[in-house]
């Protein structure tokens, strides 16, 4: 007879690690809402909070205790003792505070896109092995518990042979949009690469969750690049675009992109299959299957929130969801945009203005490019660029060879 297995024992209540955050104003709301709610359940602190203005009480809100707040991210980060800084700033600025904070000891949530170039990435990706610093790149839809379900779905071979995968983005933005901050629609300031385009910035997560879907999201996976870049607005980004990626695996992913939509609509990725077709809406976390011979079939699905895995990770070595290797095929993305010829403006006669919904107090208006959702939907469909769409104004394509 064997001896009976010892009980377990209790373990020690974890105390909850501090954390600063780096950009609390703008988006940086959001991750101050989810670090309230994992304060609450007892996994951080909030110990500092980094912005040129210090946050007032009603910005900062209840359940955050009374953080210090400084513009010195390094010196915030060395008084604290953090070990999460939690970077949520300007593009250009990521790389260089992300180094700082790492360097005091901290490791990362850094927003996406992780930098503006591919060698600021490789500069991060290197500072950030050196100190020996976890660092988790905020894409959250790599967070859906949709991803695996859907792998396993064509593993299975519920949709045939995969022939490839498109990514759609029909979302509309007002005019002060771009004049939120002063480096809102540059591709540069001041002599720094920014790269705030419709494809590196606010539907990067249509370009990556598809890489992430295709297995091709590390920097060797990509063989090629096409782009065609378009604006309608007066800025210098691009707010109309669309991109092809080749993978070394042979499989293409194609997204098509605007934020001049007629009417906004969910992004979405679509697996296509020589038997039937997956889409998913990731920021829905909604799967729908749909096989030749069979009735549709529509699924719902958690979600792992990225500062909640970042804690875990390093509590108790939990993998990380979205480290910044996983990122480099997009940045082989960021960076030809980054080389490409500026954006095309579109003539005249291809927009108009509507009234916008505003993100700030005052009226705004927004630009509709007539047609584009059609061919948002058309690009994701046969994954194709604009011009094989024959829009009228579409120009050839910019090549990137193998990087």
């Amino acid at each position: 007879m064997g001896t009976a297995p010892e009980p377990k024992q209790p373990t020690e209540p974890q105390e909850p690690i501090p954390l600063v955050l780096a950009g609390a104003r703008g988006h940086g709301r959001r991750h101050l809402d989810n670090i309230r709610r994992l304060t609450a359940e007892g996994k951080v602190r909030l110990a500092g909070v980094c912005e040129l203005a210090p946050l007032t009480r009603e910005e900062l809100g209840d359940g955050l205790g009374e953080p210090e707040q400084s513009a010195d991210l390094a010196a915030l980060v060395t008084r604290t003792g953090a070990r999460i800084a939690v970077i949520c700033t300007p593009i250009h600025t990521h790389a260089d505070l992300a180094l700082a904070a790492a360097e005091r000891g901290a490791h990362l949530l850094l927003e996406k896109p992780p930098t503006p170039s591919y060698a600021e990435f490789t500069r991060l990706s290197e500072g950030l092995r050196g100190y020996g610093t976890a660092c988790q790149i905020g894409f959250q839809s790599l967070g859906s518990h949709a991803l695996p379900a859907i792998r396993k779905l064509v593993a299975d071979g519920r949709i045939g042979a995969v022939r490839g995968i498109g990514a759609a983005g029909a979302w509309a933005r007002d005019e002060d949009y771009y004049t939120r901050a002063p480096w809102a629609g540059h591709r540069a300031l001041d002599g720094r690469d920014v790269v705030d385009g419709v494809l590196t910035n606010p539907l990067a997560h249509a370009i990556a969750t598809g890489l992430h879907l295709a297995d091709a999201d590390r920097a060797e996976d990509v063989a090629g690049i096409e782009l065609e870049l378009y604006r309608a607005n007066a800025i210098e980004a691009d707010d109309t675009s669309c991109v092809r990626i080749r993978t070394t695996r042979g499989t293409t992913v194609a997204a098509a992109v605007t934020l001049c939509a007629e009417e906004p609509g969910e992004p979405y990725v679509v697996v296509h299959g020589d038997r039937g077709r997956i889409t998913f809406w990731y920021k829905l976390d909604r799967v729908r299957i749909e096989r030749d011979g069979a009735p549709p079939e529509t699924t719902g699905h958690a979600r792992t929130d990225l500062l909640d895995n970042l804690v875990a990770h390093l509590r108790d070595g939990t993998e990380l969801l979205v480290p910044p290797a996983r990122t480099g095929a997009f940045m082989h993305v960021v960076e030809a945009v980054r080389i490409a010829p500026a954006p095309v403006p579109l003539p005249a006669d291809a927009w108009r203005t509507e009234p916008g919904a505003g993100v700030t107090a005052r009226a705004a208006e927004r630009r509709v490019v007539t047609g584009i959702d059609r061919l948002v939907t058309a690009g994701a469909e046969r994954l194709a660029l604009y011009s094989e769409l024959r829009a009228p104004w579409a120009a050839p394509p910019t090549e990137v060879p193998h990087p």
